[in-house]
């Protein structure tokens, strides 16, 4: 159990879980990240049996690439309706898991979805330790407080991986 939530151990997960409990000095989702926190990625869909985002794809060892060998995700499952035919599949990471799709009509290349998260310079620090050479991600400031690692993929969809920040600021960073 503590593994789906990124801890090592339970006694990690009650750690976090205690910190986050009504009367803990502020909300952990706002708080900036700690040097060597954890990566915690929220769902796009509040709703478990909502759908989730379907992204358009047009080569799967291209796809495979991207979101499971570099941004480490992992696959779910697959579904084809016999060989030969386009491919579905879901990957997830952590609590975020988005649809890859080859069905012309499916998605729409260019999509963009926001992934809510808390650990953005863990994420950013291991994607360029990965050396993709493709991409060099960077996280920009989005004034009042957002930090924000925009990603786009093979297929030309973007992917806005947003952290809150703690106290607003202006666009070149310094306190608001």
């Amino acid at each position: 159990m503590a593994g789906q939530f990124g801890c090592a151990s339970w006694n990690e997960l009650a750690a976090r879980i205690a910190r986050s409990a009504p009367g803990h000095e502020g909300d952990p989702a706002l708080l900036p990240p700690r040097p060597g926190s954890f990566i915690v990625f929220q769902p796009s869909v509040r709703f478990y049996y909502a759908a989730k985002p379907v992204l358009r794809i047009f080569d799967v060892a291209r796809a495979l690439a991207f979101y499971r060998d570099f941004l480490g995700f992992a696959v779910d499952w697959e579904h084809r309706f016999e060989p030969g035919l386009p491919l579905y599949m879901q990957i997830s990471r952590g609590r975020q898991a988005l649809h890859l799709s080859e069905h012309h009509g499916d998605g729409s290349p260019g999509a963009v979805v926001w992934i809510g998260m808390r650990g953005l310079d863990a994420l950013h620090h291991e994607l360029r330790a990965r050396e993709y050479r493709h991409l060099r991600p960077a996280i920009r400031v989005m004034p009042p407080r957002l930090r924000v690692m925009e990603l786009i993929d093979p297929f030309g969809n973007r992917l806005r991986f947003g952290e809150r920040m703690r106290h607003a600021v202006k666009a070149d960073g310094s306190p608001a």
